[in-house]
């Protein structure tokens, strides 16, 4: 059965947006992103909620930019194909190789489960991840821990008041002091 994940950057305090509205501290540099590069590759569709999309519609273009390095254009390649569900009440329409759904991201993550494939089940977006983890289908939580305190923001944790132990399954340590963490949640 396929996965879900949910992983962001986030700061160490705990937020993947700060209470100014910027992630700006998040902008990886070429080991955090080449990690990406290669965790896409590992995704069969990805669940973003409406910001997370917004953010990420410049990938749909991105490639007819010349300037390009190959780092970028790889990840392009990779992100652009990729099926896309967006959950939000108020857009009308998505791009690319993207589906608008307004439903239960439950039932959506059950289809996505029953149908063949391969590929995680991916999830972005904190209060979309929040409504999943509340239906208790979140399988990895992956952060990319920034060495920076925002002070508040949007957090990468539901605050569901609810307990899921964890248990670590892999940690990385990049040289400007990003650190991966990744967790299974103990069933």
């Amino acid at each position: 059965m396929r996965s879900v994940t949910y992983s962001m950057n986030v700061s160490l305090d705990g937020y993947i947006v700060g209470p100014d509205g910027r992630f700006d501290w998040s902008d990886p540099d070429d080991d955090v992103f080449r990690f990406w590069i290669d965790e896409i590759r590992d995704v069969g569709v990805h669940l973003l909620g409406r910001r997370l999309y917004e953010t990420m519609l410049y990938w749909e273009t991105a490639d007819q930019d010349p300037s390009l390095d190959a780092s970028t254009r790889e990840w392009t390649a990779l992100w652009k194909p990729l099926p896309k569900v967006v959950f939000s009440h108020s857009l009308t329409a998505v791009q690319g190789n993207a589906r608008l759904a307004s439903g239960d991201p439950a039932q959506e993550i059950e289809r996505w489960r029953a149908e063949p494939g391969e590929g995680d089940i991916a999830i972005g977006g904190a209060t979309l991840a929040a409504d999943v983890a509340a239906a208790g289908l979140i399988d990895e939580y992956r952060t990319i821990v920034y060495p920076v305190l925002v002070g508040g923001g949007v957090p990468f944790f539901p605050r569901n008041e609810r307990r899921v132990d964890l248990e670590l399954v892999e940690t990385r340590t990049f040289g400007s002091g990003v650190v991966y963490l990744r967790h299974r949640v103990a069933r």
